[in-house]
């Protein structure tokens, strides 16, 4: 009997308010929090057992939560912490929150599969990822649209937006102490994708083949496209205080005043080749202010609102949010405010990008290319011709708005310390721009009044 005793006193201390305690040849923690008692397994390292014994008895003594306390959520209560947490704290733009929320309903909807609420941390990834390889789903989101199966890509985009979530979860207390990640143990780099819709790119033929094929109000917009690399959301905000005729340089800047902003956040300028600024002459044709590119219907001018700045659209802006703010009791919401600040470029004539991605189409369809169904063709063909003419990496990131920031970028240390003289940026991407010739000529004919 006093063999036992000794024993247990051998294998039982106190770190001042906690018990520490060997019980089958691990390490328990036993404390009280709130007046409820807790136990809690540590390890079979005793070392680190005290250690973490010592932490928790700082944090009781302060009055803070514990190492191991954490409040356990529903997966559909975490969604909506997590995307709240996105929208409010770190100020995703309201597109980004949206790809979030989309990609996490396939969460929810498994968890409706099951019949019943779970926790966070009793979900079976494995019983998750069968659910999603399983679900018909529409590709555009519309619901007329032939379903099919999520494709690899779109699985792994879904895949990751769940690991971050339950990263946050993790960092919010959530999730058990020492609980893993439970998607992190999925290596989604290396999960296969044999079902990728190809990339097209193209040649300079199937490209001349395209603008001439295109109407004269679609030829300077995919023209600029494909010599610029941009984005079809960044063509479609361009103003024409954008573009410095005086030295050809297009500055693609966030306006957050307007409700609009960049993919990545990052403002870059883009030096056009003579022809395209010829091109864009011929578009602005006289005009002072307003959307660089109009829509067909827009084209004759003849609106009351086609003379509109942007500080003026900025007021027009701010002027119908309190429009639509009053007799409510509760502040516009991100979505409301996008809603408002996307009918003031609609009202000023901006191009839609839907608009943009259909004439693709139909020009596609028109010349033969019905392989090509979307205008990113354009920025991957760009992105080709700078690689088939040796352009500087750095130079390249620059121009697709791909710059990286600090160390942790593509180039390291180099990106840091390299910057770019203008003149440098401009002669190389000229130079790659001067190998198709024919692109360049038809864009000049165009400029003077029309395509041969």
């Amino acid at each position: 009997m006093v063999d036992r005793r000794q024993r247990r006193r051998c294998t039982r201390r106190r770190i001042g308010r906690v018990s520490l305690y060997l019980h089958h040849g691990a390490w328990w923690v036993y404390y009280r929090e709130d007046d409820k008692p807790v136990r809690r397994h540590v390890g079979p390292d005793e070392r680190a057992a005290e250690r973490i014994a010592a932490e928790v008895n700082s944090q009781l003594s302060a009055d803070a939560p514990t190492l191991f306390t954490f409040t356990p959520v529903t997966v559909s209560e975490l969604r909506e912490r997590f995307l709240d947490f996105h929208r409010d704290v770190m100020g995703s733009s309201v597109a980004t929150v949206e790809r979030y929320r989309t990609a996490l309903r396939h969460l929810v909807d498994y968890e409706v599969s099951l019949g019943r609420k779970i926790k966070a941390q009793d979900l079976s990834v494995a019983n998750f990822v069968s659910f999603l390889r399983k679900r018909l789903v529409s590709p555009n989101g519309h619901c007329n649209t032939k379903k099919r199966k999520l494709r690899g890509k779109g699985l792994r985009f879904v895949l990751e937006v769940c690991r971050s979530l339950y990263a946050f979860a993790a960092k919010s207390r959530h999730l058990p102490p020492y609980a893993a990640n439970p998607f992190a143990a999925i290596q989604l780099d290396r999960m296969k994708i044999d079902d990728a819709k190809p990339i097209f790119v193209f040649t300079e033929q199937q490209a001349v083949d395209f603008l001439k094929a295109a109407s004269d109000w679609a030829f300077p917009i995919h023209c600029l496209l494909l010599l610029t690399g941009m984005r079809p959301g960044e063509l479609c905000h361009l103003l024409i205080e954008n573009f410095r005729l005086a030295d050809g340089w297009l500055k693609i800047c966030n306006k957050t005043e307007l409700g609009w902003r960049i993919k990545t956040g990052h403002e870059r300028s883009i030096p056009l080749v003579l022809e395209l600024r010829a091109v864009l002459q011929r578009v602005v044709a006289g005009r002072k202010v307003g959307p660089l590119f109009l829509r067909p219907q827009f084209g004759c001018l003849a609106t009351h609102r086609h003379g509109l700045d942007r500080c003026a659209m900025g007021r027009m802006l701010e002027e119908r949010q309190q429009h639509a703010a009053e007799g409510t009791s509760e502040p516009l919401s991100a979505v409301q405010h996008q809603k408002v600040a996307d009918g003031v470029w609609r009202d000023v004539g901006a191009v839609d990008p839907d608009r943009i991605r259909t004439s693709f189409i139909r020009v596609c369809h028109g010349c033969g290319l019905e392989q090509s169904t979307c205008p990113k063709s354009w920025r991957h063909t760009f992105a080709t011709l700078l690689q088939d003419a040796n352009v500087d990496p750095l130079i390249r990131q620059i121009t697709m708005g791909h710059q990286p920031r600090g160390a942790s970028g593509a180039l390291g240390m180099t990106a840091v310390y390299t910057h770019t003289r203008p003149a440098t940026h401009l002669r190389e991407i000229d130079r790659a721009l001067r190998t198709w010739p024919k692109v360049l000529e038809l864009a000049a004919q165009w400029a003077q009044g029309g395509v041969q």
